[in-house]
């Protein structure tokens, strides 16, 4: 009996019905086995506590005591944002390009998926099917990437459906933990808008420099349009496209009315104007003080299980953004006038040079090999050395430092190398004498193009700056500032026997008697000597050591005179014990560490040591005054006439042989302040004392500092006198100096030098 065609219709219907039923049985199917990753054939989905804290790298940041941002550690650049700092504007802009539906789905806009495939043949909206959510599971949990271990996982035509699964499985999981501010939030602070800006307060800093809540309404749409391909739609290296996308994102706002057309006009009108800043760590404020620091907050993060590139803690730092600012300013300042002088002094000529003054063979050739770019080479060709001379002698475009700013030029590697040999370096610090915080860190001149920090990094022979450590340890033996000792030649023997008898910097002996306040005011190198040779020098090591110096010191009669490297890290927290009444304070640069919501991690605090007796201590600031108050002493002509400074300042110069180091120790009663300038290799110099002396290549820097710092009102740094202890048994009433400079002397110690009085013009 043949089927009616009511029967065939209820069997097709039921078919229909059954087709239908087994396909959405098998998808609920489908949707759990992925969900629990049935025999690893999809890859693993985040577990309910990932879900709840989800984790993004977010960017540390490093703050000065006055509450400053001076850096970031990152791999990927990103600071989260809260819901009241996000304008209005820039929220409708996202929802109206993104995900118009956005607070009526639930994760998963079945209407904009299914109305997919009818708006890609017609062109009719500018957007995928992804939701907001379903982006932000992207991008939270990489679903593209981290998530694909499965057997299925790369499997072509299944791996896309299997990711799009796993997005829509966790966009409603969000759903369900997460308000739908929330969710917005999370997104505007962890999407990457290019440029290594993550975050919408990134990108607002690095595209425009400015705040989220500062954005206008056509910046936001700007980087909402961003979203779609940072590369593509890229505001600085695709105007064009930026500009007709940001104007898309704009015309959707318009559409669905969070815009009037008067906005809408107006902004339309409107060209893209950025204030384009990639943040990175050779920016900002205290570079070399930032890089120096990340070594102890490394090994912190690995002593302690975290991440200093991505979990967003916040360090807080002793530096004063105030005096860092001053600092360096003073450094340019003073390094563009003797950079200029070194380039005239050495026009010509190389100024690599031996003790006698010739030029030292093969001094660049054996200097490449220390580069990277050299390394590089070596592993390319091997031992072709005709290939590696080639590629060092080949000119290539680059840009180089100069003091007028980056320079476009061609240049080999070897030219490079040479032109950056003429350069001379400085490190400066200073620090609270009373707390031993670190309050201004200035490594280089550079750190874009000098990398090498020589505060704390470098040691350098610290010549007569070294000589207080000497006149310390003859104070604790009994010898007051009034002893007078006279000015002629000491002849010491060395432990192999060999004879030392060191002269004075100008070659004189004057046979005069000075006391030691006046023998360390004037620096005088026969006195200091005969100090070593009544002490010893194992007893001046000790000395230097218990007031904080760190670097190896060789226990020989000429480290009296500076001999031994030292570092200007330790040089300043030395000097500072001097004021602080014979306390030694480590020099401090962190304060504490905290994890991105606030909660303290880790409270620094400064190692100190009793290394002087009060009494001892105040004697040396007394004797270090003398070099700025004895007529004649080393620093009395710069910073009393040329600079004008007139509060009591204890001080010291120091200088090495061939004038390869250029030293100056200032102490006030608020400040401890150290410089050292010098070329990077110790064969590169000044031809004469004139220019390579400390009270003329250093001592500038720290007087121009220190008139920036007094005439900041905001840090309230004091000009008063140095405490005294309430009683002191030995005098410092040695019945006037018995130091009177003759014309001669006034004049060569002087009038050696004269900087013009406005630095910038001609500046190099």
């Amino acid at each position: 009996m043949s089927s009616t065609p009511d029967n065939k219709f209820r069997k097709v219907i039921s078919a229909l019905w059954l087709f239908f039923a087994g396909g959405f049985l098998f998808f609920l199917l489908y949707v759990f086995a992925v969900s629990i990753n049935f025999l690893n054939l999809f890859g693993d989905l985040p577990n309910l506590k990932t879900l709840e804290n989800p984790k993004s790298e977010l960017a540390s940041e490093v703050y000065s005591e006055d509450g400053q941002l001076l850096g970031k550690y990152f791999r990927e650049n990103r600071s989260p944002v809260t819901y009241e700092q996000l304008p209005k504007t820039l929220v409708d802009a996202l929802i109206a390009t993104e995900d118009i539906r956005f607070e009526e789905h639930s994760g998963i806009d079945f209407k904009g998926t299914l109305a997919v495939p009818y708006y890609k043949l017609t062109g009719k909206q500018d957007r995928g099917s992804s939701t907001l959510t379903q982006q932000l599971a992207r991008n939270l949990f990489r679903t593209r990437d981290d998530l694909n271990n499965g057997l299925l996982s790369d499997v072509p035509g299944l791996r896309m459906l299997i990711i799009k699964t796993k997005e829509w499985i966790m966009s409603v999981k969000l759903e369900r933990s997460y308000t739908k501010k929330e969710i917005l939030l999370m997104y505007l602070n962890t999407v990457d808008f290019g440029s290594n800006a993550y975050g919408i307060k990134v990108a607002a800093k690095t595209f425009f420099n400015k705040e989220p809540e500062q954005l206008t309404l056509e910046e936001g749409a700007t980087l909402v349009g961003v979203l779609k391909g940072p590369s593509f739609y890229s505001p600085v290296t695709r105007p064009e496209r930026s500009m007709s996308r940001r104007n898309t994102v704009l015309d959707q706002m318009l559409k669905y009315n969070y815009i009037d057309e008067p906005a809408y006009a107006a902004a339309t009108a409107k060209p893209i104007k950025l204030d384009f800043n990639v943040e990175n760590q050779n920016k900002g404020l205290a570079p070399y003080f930032r890089t120096e620091i990340g070594k102890s907050l490394a090994q912190w993060c690995r002593d302690n299980g975290f991440d200093l590139y991505s979990d967003g803690l916040k360090i807080y730092t002793t530096i004063d953004s105030r005096m860092q600012k001053h600092a360096e300013d003073a450094v340019e300042q003073h390094m563009k006038v003797m950079q200029k002088e070194f380039f005239q002094q050495w026009k010509g000529r190389s100024p690599w040079t031996d003790e006698n003054g010739r030029v030292i063979k093969n001094f660049l050739a054996d200097q490449i090999k220390r580069t990277a770019r050299y390394k590089s080479l070596v592993e390319q060709y091997g031992d072709d050395e005709d290939s590696i001379k080639y590629h060092l002698n080949h000119k290539i475009p680059m840009k180089v430092f100069s003091w007028k700013g980056e320079k476009d030029t061609i240049m080999s590697p070897m030219d490079s190398l040479r032109y950056y040999k003429h350069y001379l370096q400085a490190g400066f610090m200073a620090m609270d004498p009373l707390t031993g915080k670190v309050k201004a860190w200035v490594g280089g001149t550079n750190y874009k193009y000098f990398k090498y920090d020589h505060v704390k990094q470098g040691a350098r022979q610290p010549g007569s700056t070294f000589k207080p450590f000497v006149y310390t340890a003859a104070i604790e033996a009994g010898y007051s500032p009034c002893y007078r000792v006279t000015d002629a030649p000491v002849t010491i023997i060395n432990p192999d026997g060999k004879p030392w008898t060191p002269k004075n910097s100008d070659g004189v002996y004057t046979g005069r008697r000075h006391s030691l306040r006046e023998a360390l005011a004037l620096s005088v190198n026969t006195i200091t000597t005969y100090l070593m040779k009544k002490l010893g020098p194992e007893v001046v090591v000790e000395t230097a050591k218990r007031m904080g110096i760190t670097t190896p010191l060789d226990p020989v009669p000429s480290l009296a005179l500076g001999s031994s490297d030292v570092t200007l890290y330790d040089m300043v927290g030395a000097y500072g014990t001097f004021v602080n009444k014979g306390v030694w304070n480590q020099p401090q640069y962190l304060i504490r560490i905290e994890d991105k919501n606030g909660t303290v991690l880790h409270e620094f605090v400064p190692k100190t040591l009793e290394a002087l007796s009060e009494e001892t201590a105040y004697l040396m600031v007394h004797m270090l005054q003398g070099s700025a108050d004895v007529r004649g002493g080393t620093a009395y002509y710069g910073l009393r006439h040329r600079y004008g400074l007139k509060n009591e300042i204890g001080a010291k110069t120091g200088t090495t042989s061939n004038y390869s180091d250029a030293w100056f120790m200032g102490i006030t009663p608020d400040l401890a302040a150290g410089i050292w300038v010098g070329g990077e290799d110790r064969s590169i110099h000044f031809r004469s004392a004139a220019y390579g002396q400390g009270n003329k290549l250093a001592m500038p820097i720290y007087a121009i500092f220190m008139k920036k710092v007094y005439a900041d009102k905001s840090l309230n740094v004091s000009k008063g006198a140095f405490p005294k202890p309430a009683e002191l048994s030995t005098s410092i009433n040695c019945g006037g100096t018995h130091f009177v400079p003759t014309v001669t002397d006034s004049v060569k110690k002087e009038q050696t030098l004269t900087l013009p009085q406005n630095v910038e013009e001609g500046a190099f």
